[in-house]
């Protein structure tokens, strides 16, 4: 495998752990019912968990990648003069918060109650904000620079949200059949959805901001990282569409056509996660390609 390759793996897994620790934290530390927290945090255990784990075994194997393309390839990845070199650039040591927030995030897992969903929430809105100061996101300099990079972050945290709340949504569907927790998952779905509208408009609008600072208007030239991201907006396009049909067609329907409606609900949203994934892998490879 190339390097280049083990680059764009390492970092869609990176951001897809990332989108998942952010969404699932937001649930059980800020949008349950206050009583319904604990209870949804013992049911996504597994799920932050895990993301939590493979956030930092990705953020530090893409410093290891970065290092070897900064070299001479997978050769340069043990020697200890180009780690030195690459810890020096503006990506090192903005990585290097990377990798103590994320291990901030593993640690977590060692506590309980609502300590450990607030550190897991605030380590991975932590790395999504670093990740708006490495990469394209970080090219331009002075009030540009501020402006290209807190709207990045916005961008990110807010299809964290959107994205990321999508699994914890197709869990909760199981919640609200039972007795017990119906009125409690009902009533976190419908928070979900609330705040849903707001981070789905914050993710085009930055969406737009963002192509606009890199590429400007009209684009230069129309090459490969200008078709991907053309193709990038095509599918968040259609992953708004599924959103709006599940909210306004779907839902009002679930007491009228009761498991049916909400069967194919659970498929459009599994439909829509699978969407995310191919957005997550595009931008994954954006950032082997320079802005044309």
């Amino acid at each position: 495998m190339s390097l280049s390759i083990f680059y764009i793996l390492c970092r869609w897994l990176h951001f897809a752990a990332l989108i998942s620790l952010a969404g699932g934290s937001l649930y059980t530390a800020l949008m349950a019912p206050a009583r319904f927290r604990r209870y949804l945090a013992e049911r996504f255990k597994r799920l932050l968990a895990v993301s939590a784990v493979l956030s930092l075994c990705t953020a530090t194997l893409l410093l290891a990648a970065q290092t070897g393309l900064m070299g001479n390839g997978w050769q340069d990845i043990t020697d200890v003069h180009v780690w030195q070199a690459v810890l020096r650039t503006r990506f090192g040591q903005a990585w290097q918060w990377q990798l103590l927030l994320a291990l901030a995030g593993v640690l977590a897992l060692l506590l309980k109650g609502r300590g450990r969903q607030q550190l897991l929430l605030l380590s991975s809105i932590g790395q999504l904000t670093g990740l708006a100061f490495v990469g394209h996101a970080a090219m331009l300099d002075g009030g540009t620079g501020v402006l290209q990079r807190t709207n990045q972050a916005v961008h990110l945290i807010s299809a964290a949200f959107w994205a990321g709340g999508l699994l914890p949504v197709a869990m909760l569907m199981r919640e609200a059949r039972q007795q017990s927790t119906r009125y409690d998952a009902i009533s976190t779905l419908m928070r979900f959805s609330r705040y849903g509208h707001l981070a789905v408009a914050l993710v085009v609008v930055s969406g737009v901001i963002n192509a606009l600072l890199l590429l400007g208007w009209p684009p230069a030239s129309f090459q490969l990282y200008s078709q991907l991201l053309l193709l990038k907006t095509l599918l968040v396009m259609l992953m708004c569409v599924v959103a709006l049909a599940n909210r306004y067609w779907l839902v009002p329907r679930f007491q009228r056509c009761g498991e049916s409606a909400q069967r194919l609900f659970l498929r459009t949203t599994l439909a829509e996660l699978l969407l995310s994934a191919l957005v997550l892998l595009l931008v994954s490879i954006f950032a082997t390609l320079e802005p044309a």
